[in-house]
């Protein structure tokens, strides 16, 4: 038999097709099979080790919600109602529903959010601040109905919130969260939805969107899934709490059976820090157009203050910027509040349905407001606003935040003292708004007091608990 030649480049071509087969066949799904495995390791270890049960709408493949959210029926309905009313091709406006949801339906991965996602969230918060669980209401947590859908309702402050909140709640609940466009860029987007994150378009107009995303929510709270919400809408760019934003509330709420399988429960949740790290980019934002560059400007100010933070580091001369506190509220039942109040979402009118739901969200952000941490720079910016502007000595700065700490404790906030020592609270309010040269210390009278070009950043502080004590008077309006 006479041997045959081949071409290199033919030979080289079947070399590469046999590659690529024995990847597809014996290579790829080996991997598959030991990553799997590693993550029912993971899912048993957090069963046993922290006892959170972690829905079966979480584990399931992100194909398989992407077809299940394709081929639901309101979905399909509105894509009908699409195409006629724009007497568009079928095909075509399916094709956008299609994309929508591959935007929007996470891939949770629990290897990724147990084995590393709580231990960077842990050990990045814990490097810039001193972390602490302030008020916590454990009785009333630990009376939820395990089968309850829980959504943790809290205020924006920081980007740091999804850090700080994940870790702190790591060990009873793997958190789902909506996050903004700002987290759409590779490879944090990868990393987002690894974590069981869903991508929401904010002031999305398109009426097929919203069908897509409303869907997605009510299928993840029908199936237990616990997440995260911020009802604000964004990042506080004055410190002040802001009017909520009704529209993931209402898709939660619009199919709610009180009488069903699970209670929904919200629980509303504090946050406050000493320091937030965007406070400057936050005043920027409340006055101007955005800075041009968008999200990669953003990211690269990021890198660039990581690196810096990690050159410190070795230098010996980083400090954390003083403490990040979270308070956890006593949950709310809806399945409580149908009942007492009388009133079944899934039977009222669109309008009428979210005027009550208004109410709902209203009432869940004055708790928040009322358990949000009383934190040491907060508490001296408020005195030292209210004080003379020819400035205040440090005995007159003790002694008026001392009253404001009573009159808050009086009115029912939480006011977090680190160990337990009041005078102490007040040197780290002090010394962290002087490092910065928020304040000025005036020699050699020994005043204290706001440096003129940095009282709408010491306002943003004290903003932050005016609804106890006020807006200061000389605060911006």
């Amino acid at each position: 038999m006479s041997p045959v030649s081949l071409p290199m480049w033919l030979f080289a071509l079947l070399l590469a097709l046999a590659l690529v087969a024995a990847c597809e066949w014996m290579l790829l799904p080996a991997v598959r099979w030991y990553f799997r495995r590693k993550t029912r390791r993971v899912i048993d270890d957090v069963s046993v080790r922290l006892n959170i049960d972690i829905p079966q709408f979480k584990l399931t493949q992100r194909r398989a919600l992407i077809e299940r959210l394709l081929s639901d029926p309101k979905v399909l309905a509105a894509v009908d109602e699409q195409a006629r009313a724009q007497t568009m091709d079928r095909h075509q406006v399916f094709k956008r529903v299609r994309t929508y949801a591959r935007e929007i339906v996470p891939a949770f991965n629990a290897y990724v959010y147990f084995r590393y996602g709580y231990v960077l969230a842990k050990t990045f918060a814990q490097m810039i601040y001193r972390v602490r669980l302030g008020h916590s209401d454990g009785e009333a947590m630990a009376a939820i109905n395990p089968r309850s859908t829980v959504v943790f309702v809290m205020n924006h402050r920081s980007n740091m919130d999804y850090v700080l909140v994940s870790f702190l709640a790591a060990e009873r609940v793997a958190l789902s969260y909506a996050v903004g466009e700002w987290a759409r860029i590779w490879p944090l987007q990868a990393l987002v939805r690894a974590m069981g994150a869903y991508f929401v378009r904010r002031n999305s107009g398109d009426p097929l969107y919203r069908t897509v995303l409303q869907r997605y929510v009510q299928m993840a709270t029908d199936a237990g899934v616990p997440q995260a919400l911020y009802p604000e809408g964004g990042l506080s760019t004055d410190g002040h709490l802001r009017p909520p934003r009704m529209g993931l509330f209402d898709y939660m709420l619009k199919n709610f059976d009180p009488d069903g399988e699970r209670d929904l429960v919200f629980i509303p949740v504090g946050i406050n820090y000493d320091r937030v790290l965007e406070d400057r980019s936050l005043l920027r934002r409340a006055d101007a157009a955005p800075a041009p560059g968008g999200v990669w400007r953003s990211l690269r100010i990021t890198l660039a203050y990581v690196g810096k933070q990690l050159l410190f580091s070795l230098q010996g001369r980083r400090y954390r910027y003083g403490y990040a506190c979270v308070n956890f509220g006593k949950p709310q039942s809806m399945r409580e509040h149908v009942r007492s109040t009388g009133i079944d979402f899934r039977a009222l009118a669109d309008e009428e349905r979210r005027l009550r739901v208004s109410e709902v969200g209203e009432r869940l952000m004055a708790q928040i407001g009322r358990i949000v941490p009383v934190l040491p720079v907060p508490l001296v910016a408020s005195v030292l606003l209210r004080g003379p502007r020819a400035g205040m000595a440090e005995l007159d700065i003790k002694s008026a935040v001392h009253l404001a700490m009573e009159r808050i404790e009086a009115a029912g906030g939480h006011v977090y003292i680190p160990r337990a020592d009041r005078n102490y609270a007040i040197d780290v309010g002090i010394r962290m708004l002087t490092l910065r040269r928020l304040v000025i210390l005036q020699d050699p009278d020994g005043l204290y007091r706001v440096n003129p070009e940095e009282v709408r950043l010491v306002s943003y502080y004290a903003n932050s608990i005016a609804h106890w004590l006020g807006v200061p008077a000389s605060a911006p309006a």
